[in-house]
């Protein structure tokens, strides 16, 4: 569907060039987004092969194992349906981490492995277990403490304070986090009490 949608603003903005005599304008606009987007990724590319470096040192050390039985308690709260020790709860915390750094690019493959690590010990293959819905919502609201992304983003276009967006990210994502685990409790009680 999304695909559809952007496929339309294409083809829409384009014959509106076309239509309005602006095809210099169209070909000059295409050339340069290509070439902001290739300066972007150049850009962004190093601070996120950084951050998936150091989780994947943390990964194979066991770091990220240890980080996970520390958090354990507050993960055994959020997650009650996951054994504890299970692989998921490892790979829950190093998605959290990462998010934590604002780094969802690096947050990604640890999100769906975690997922699917939840599918297997999920009774009813063909629905979401509360877990999987739980850590959608943790995943989803992004909580995030240093918005390395965003500040790399403001640095390639010259900001002049790059890092005062972060104590805003930090209540915003804080805000968000609390009102969806607040939501997800509220709505899986509604839902048992209907069963």
């Amino acid at each position: 569907m999304v695909n559809k949608i952007w496929a339309l603003f294409i083809i829409g903005g384009s014959i509106f060039f076309i239509m309005t005599g602006k095809l210099e304008l169209l070909n000059q606009i295409l050339l340069n987004s290509a070439k902001e987007s290739l300066d972007m990724i150049l850009k962004l590319f190093p601070v996120i092969a950084l951050w998936l470096g150091i989780t994947k040192i943390a990964s194979v050390s066991g770091l990220l194992h240890k980080m996970s039985q520390f958090l354990s308690p507050l993960l055994g709260k959020l997650f009650p349906e996951i054994p504890k020790g299970h692989d998921s709860l490892s790979l829950i915390t190093s998605n959290v981490i990462a998010n934590f750094f604002g780094l969802g690019n690096a947050a990604t493959p640890f999100g769906l492995k975690a997922m699917q690590k939840l599918q297997e010990i999920n009774p009813k293959k063909d629905t979401a277990s509360r877990s999987m819905i739980t850590f959608l919502v943790l995943n989803t609201s992004g909580l995030t403490l240093i918005p390395t992304t965003i500040i790399s983003l403001r640095m390639m276009y010259h900001s002049k304070n790059p890092t005062e967006i972060v104590l805003g990210c930090i209540l915003a994502t804080v805000c968000s986090t609390i009102a969806g685990l607040l939501m997800d409790r509220f709505l899986a009680n509604k839902s048992r009490r209907k069963i």
